[in-house]
């Protein structure tokens, strides 16, 4: 296998009458030995253009791309020991499963019985066998998907590239097929790099995420690292489902103690205490705006818990309760700002009920507004 080192890499697009469309803006990232890396983001960010460039199917503006030590920039994708499975599956649909599978052994001029040994082992892998013989147009999406990632594990490159495989197939499938790939990742011990813009697919999947955003790289680490220190709202608020909840606001001493005072010019503002270790991050910011941000699961009915803390508790207004099966969406309102906590399944809310809500402030955030990064 091997790492792939991508050091300032720019791709941007000319035009005509104009400066051109610069879509990924000067990013560094490594892919170490066998790790599976996913680069998360909605669509326009950069990572499909990524992925591109590093298959050699993009040119590439500015900067390099090294696969095992060897800059790649001027090397034909053909030539650069990597294997990439597609959106689309891209199959030929007048070949068989087998054929599909062995077409880029044969164009290499592989022996016929290694190309035979390494169709039947990477089918058998996959689940494939009983298919061999049929045609894509007699397969389901999943096994398509299959034949097209058992396409690439007969290559036995030196990395995988996924874009966004699994986008086309509906939601029972994805779950199963990424689990696949998963498994197929442990099993190989193979360097993949994964595009995705399902945020699901990036923590169930990943041993590390990178979140982009507008051709920028947001941050970089494992996935639960990422859920509970996201380094700024956007990744705070596209990670995790539903979404980290966020209100603006002020920080307000009181006594010897810190409060998040919510700005709020319709209602009663809620206001909470800091815990010391929020209070010292947010020392240099007292009197100024702040956004305070909490994720639903860290927002809790207060009835359910044995001793909520009155200065952590806040009261709301109901607007929407939905239930999901094994747990609630409550959905509340502040007067400023509405927000969605997660309560037990068995509990029940009317409309425009008033609840308590208490918020565990270990896990809360506090972010500057201007830059939106975390404050530390």
């Amino acid at each position: 296998m091997a790492h792939v080192v991508i050091e300032n890499l720019v791709k941007t697009y000319p035009e005509k009458n104009g400066p051109g469309v610069t879509a990924v803006k000067g990013i560094n990232l490594t892919i170490e030995d066998r790790e599976f890396m996913v680069l998360v983001g909605p669509s326009g960010c950069g990572k499909s253009t990524t992925l591109r460039m590093i298959a050699g199917l993009e040119d590439i503006s500015g900067g390099t791309i090294s696969i095992d030590g060897k800059v790649v920039n001027n090397v034909l994708p053909k030539d650069r020991d990597i294997a990439m499975v597609f959106q689309n599956y891209a199959l030929y649909p007048h070949m068989t499963v087998y054929d599909n599978m062995a077409f880029g052994l044969k164009l290499r001029k592989f022996p016929k019985q290694e190309i035979d040994a390494r169709v039947r082992e990477a089918a058998a892998m996959l689940g494939l066998e009983p298919y061999l013989e049929r045609k894509p147009k007699a397969l389901s999406g999943g096994q398509r998907q299959r034949v097209a990632v058992g396409r690439a594990i007969v290559r036995k490159p030196k990395v995988f590239l996924f874009d966004e495989p699994l986008s086309n197939l509906d939601a029972k499938m994805r779950v199963s097929t990424r689990t696949e790939i998963s498994k197929l990742h442990a099993r190989l011990g193979a360097t993949m790099i994964y595009v995705t813009h399902d945020q699901v697919e990036a923590m169930t999947m990943g041993d590390r995420i990178c979140v982009m955003k507008d051709g920028v790289i947001m941050q970089v680490a494992a996935p639960l690292e990422l859920y509970n220190n996201p380094a700024n709202m956007y990744v705070a608020g596209f990670i995790g489902s539903p979404p980290m909840n966020f209100f603006k606001g002020t920080i307000k001493r009181a006594g010897n103690n810190l409060l998040f005072v919510e700005t709020n010019a319709k209602g009663k503002p809620i206001q909470v205490q800091l815990t010391d270790d929020l209070a010292h991050k947010a020392a240099g910011h007292v009197d100024k705006p702040v956004v305070f941000g909490i994720r639903p699961e860290d927002a809790q009915d207060s009835l359910t818990l044995g001793s909520p803390n009155p200065a952590h508790t806040v009261e709301v207004n109901v607007e929407v309760s939905e239930p999901m099966g094994a747990e609630t969406y409550l959905y509340l309102d502040t007067g400023a700002h509405s927000f969605i906590a997660r309560v037990r399944a068995t509990d029940r809310f009317d409309v425009n009920q008033k609840v308590k809500i208490t918020f565990q402030m270990d896990k809360a955030k506090l972010f500057d507004p201007a830059t939106e990064n975390v404050l530390k």
